[in-house]
């Protein structure tokens, strides 16, 4: 009996349209190396890379070319806690890509010169479990229709015949 399929030819695995996609790199990888004791764990998002520690987002990593002013690392926190942090980290200030003034997310500039001592100090809050930074996320929402949901109710509508 001989074998109906074919062998993948090799010329065809070599096509670069079968070759995985690249992975974009790691942007600021120091912050992940100083979390490492948390087992951190990261998530695609906005085009950046979202790190988690247990059930927690903490922070956001981004290194974009389009709008650098927003480069650094993102700090999930409240608008009751700018203050205290921003004693703590001068040079954070609201992220402007969102577009509101003041949003609860907040950004350690990657052009401030003490951005390196900003992001090692926010991992240290990390490590430490400083409840200024961190949120649980909201459920998400299905993207997909509802199957099975009752249509409305029809009326009954009664025919008048003429005779």
């Amino acid at each position: 009996m001989t074998n109906s399929r074919r062998k993948a030819s090799s010329s065809r695995l070599a096509d670069p349209i079968f070759l995985p996609k690249p992975r974009k790199p790691v942007p600021h990888p120091f912050v992940l190396d100083a979390l490492a004791p948390l087992s951190p764990w990261t998530r695609p998002m906005f085009g950046c890379l979202a790190v988690y520690v247990d059930d927690k987002i903490v922070l956001i990593l981004r290194d974009k070319a389009g709008s650098s002013s927003d480069n650094g690392v993102w700090l999930t926190t409240t608008r009751d806690h700018h203050a205290s942090l921003r004693q703590e980290f001068p040079s954070m200030r609201s992220i402007e890509v969102l577009g509101k003034k003041v949003t609860g997310w907040q950004v350690l500039p990657a052009d401030a010169e003490d951005f390196e001592q900003a992001a090692m100090h926010a991992c240290d809050l990390v490590l430490a479990r400083d409840p200024r930074i961190g949120k649980v996320p909201g459920a998400r929402r299905s993207a997909r229709k509802k199957v099975g949901t009752p249509k409305r109710a029809m009326k009954k509508v009664k025919l008048r015949v003429k005779s």
